[in-house]
């Protein structure tokens, strides 16, 4: 049931990626196409379209893209965050998935937090390099440029620690199913 419903929520980041670009919508387009490309990783490495990562993160991943939620509000630059985080989070589980990596939720966390704001910081470059090179608009003075920080911030946050509880929960649901005890989750 995960794989149906992962695929339903994968096609629609590839449908909402192809609307973006002809929209010339390009950081919607980015977004959506990262996400489908992420989700798509573990199907191809193993060749069958049942491995997919959770649908529940995908679902998560297409709040900001399916509700174009780009907006100049606080609560948008949140919601963008989260999904973000949300991209992030997913990359990390295509990775345990499909390679040797593993992390600890604690790590997994700060990954989250610092790829969040680490692609706030470069959408902040581009579109200042757009406004001057492109004539695009921007922002307009450094306090709203702070709160685009602030809530990519807050959004990774709320969003690892979120997810920091779903692992723990899942640890210890495989480690109580396999009859491990004394194992600290």
């Amino acid at each position: 049931m995960n794989a149906v419903i992962a695929w339903f929520f994968t096609v629609l980041m590839v449908l909402g990626t192809v609307v973006y670009l002809l929209e010339g919508l390009l950081v919607d387009t980015v977004l959506a196409a990262a996400t489908a490309a992420v989700a798509l990783v573990p199907p191809l490495v193993y060749r069958s379209w049942k491995r997919t990562v959770p649908w529940f993160l995908l679902f998560v991943a297409t709040i900001p893209v399916g509700a174009g939620a780009y907006g100049p509000t606080f609560l948008g630059d949140v919601v963008d965050g989260v999904g973000i985080a949300t991209l992030a989070l997913l990359a990390i589980v295509a990775l345990q998935s499909t390679t040797a990596l593993r992390m600890t939720p604690n790590v997994a966390v700060g990954f989250v937090v610092v790829t969040t704001l680490a692609f706030t910081g470069f959408w902040a470059l581009g579109s200042a390099a757009s406004a001057r090179f492109l004539g695009t608009t921007f922002l307009e003075t450094n306090d709203e440029l702070m709160t685009v920080f602030t809530a990519a911030l807050l959004a990774s946050l709320v969003a690892g620690g979120v997810f920091r509880w779903y692992f723990r929960r899942k640890l210890r649901a495989t480690l109580d199913a396999e009859g491990i005890e004394g194992v600290a989750a």
